[in-house]
C-alpha cells in the first residue's frame, strides 16, 4: 500500500529545510508566493537540489496574473524548463489557458516536449478553466502526472465535491493533488473524502525581520515587505504529515 504524500510549496532554503524536518516528501519550488508563485532562479534551484531526502519540482510561471501567455513568455517557459532540468530538478509544474478559459493544448504540448523525462504537474491554472471535466481529459492526453487544484473553490476543503469527482474521473490515469488552505485540521478530511493520496500545503507562518535598523520612510512594494516574511513551519508540516500518515492511502 502506498503511503500518503505531503508536497510543500517553498520559496527559500529555510522553508525547504523546515519541510524536510517536518517529514514532507516533495517540494514545489517557486518565488514570489505573495502573487501565487513564479519561476525561481537557477541559483535557488541549485541550492535546493543540495537538500537531500526531498523530491524537487520547479514551478514554471514567468509572471503573476492570468495564464494566457504570448509567444515570448512561452519561449521563456521552455528555457526555464531546460534550466530546471539542468539544475537537477525531478519535475516541473506547468499550465496555460486560452482566452476562452480552455487548456491551451498547443502551448502545453510545447512545455511537455521541453520537460520530456521529467515528472509534470499541471498547476492551478486548472482552477480558472471553464470546464474542469473536459480540461482533465486534455491534461491526461498531454501526459501530465497530476493536477494541483482546489476543486475550483476558495479552498481545497470547500472544493471537496469537485475534487472527489475529478479523482473518480481520472481513475488512476493521473493524480489529483488538492491544494489551497490545507492545514493540520483539514488535511486528513480532504484526503479521506476525495480518495486521493497526495496533498499540497505551504504550511507557513510569518517571521519577523532580524534587522535592527528600520527605515520607516521607505517600503519595498508594501509597508511590511521588509518587516515580515513567510516561511514554512516545520511543526505545521509535522502535524499535517502525522494527520495523513495514519490514513490508509486512497481511502
Amino acid at each position: 500500500m502506498n503511503r500518503n504524500i505531503l508536497e510543500v510549496c517553498a520559496a527559500s532554503i529555510e522553508s525547504i529545510l523546515a519541510a524536510r524536518q517536518g517529514g514532507a516528501s516533495r517540494i514545489e519550488l517557486c518565488s514570489a508566493l505573495e502573487i501565487g508563485g513564479v519561476t525561481p532562479s537557477a541559483g535557488l534551484i541549485k541550492e535546493a537540489r543540495k537538500v537531500e531526502g526531498l523530491a524537487l519540482h520547479v514551478l514554471i510561471r514567468p509572471r503573476g496574473g492570468d495564464f494566457l501567455y504570448n509567444a515570448h513568455e512561452v519561449a521563456c517557459m521552455e528555457q526555464d524548463i531546460y534550466q530546471a532540468k539542468e539544475c537537477g530538478a525531478d519535475g516541473v509544474v506547468i499550465g496555460a489557458l486560452t482566452a476562452d478559459g480552455e487548456i491551451d493544448v498547443a502551448v502545453c504540448s510545447r512545455l511537455m516536449k521541453a520537460a520530456q523525462g521529467m515528472n509534470v504537474t499541471f498547476h492551478r491554472a486548472f482552477d480558472r478553466c471553464c470546464n474542469p471535466q473536459e480540461a482533465l481529459e486534455n491534461i491526461v492526453r498531454l501526459g501530465c502526472n497530476r493536477i494541483l487544484t482546489s476543486g475550483q473553490a476558495a479552498t481545497a476543503e470547500a472544493g471537496i465535491p469537485l475534487l472527489r469527482q475529478l479523482v473518480n474521473q481520472a481513475d488512476g490515469r493521473l493524480l489529483i493533488l488538492p491544494g489551497c488552505g490545507v492545514n493540520r485540521s483539514n488535511a486528513e478530511k480532504i484526503l479521506r473524502e476525495t480518495g486521493t493520496t497526495e496533498i499540497h500545503a505551504s504550511a507557513g507562518k510569518s517571521f519577523a525581520s532580524l534587522m535592527k535598523y528600520h527605515n520607516k520612510n521607505v517600503s519595498m512594494g508594501s509597508s511590511d515587505a521588509d518587516e515580515l516574511r513567510r516561511e514554512t513551519d516545520a511543526d505545521e508540516v509535522r502535524h499535517i504529515v502525522e494527520a495523513i500518515t495514519f490514513l490508509p492511502a486512497g481511502e
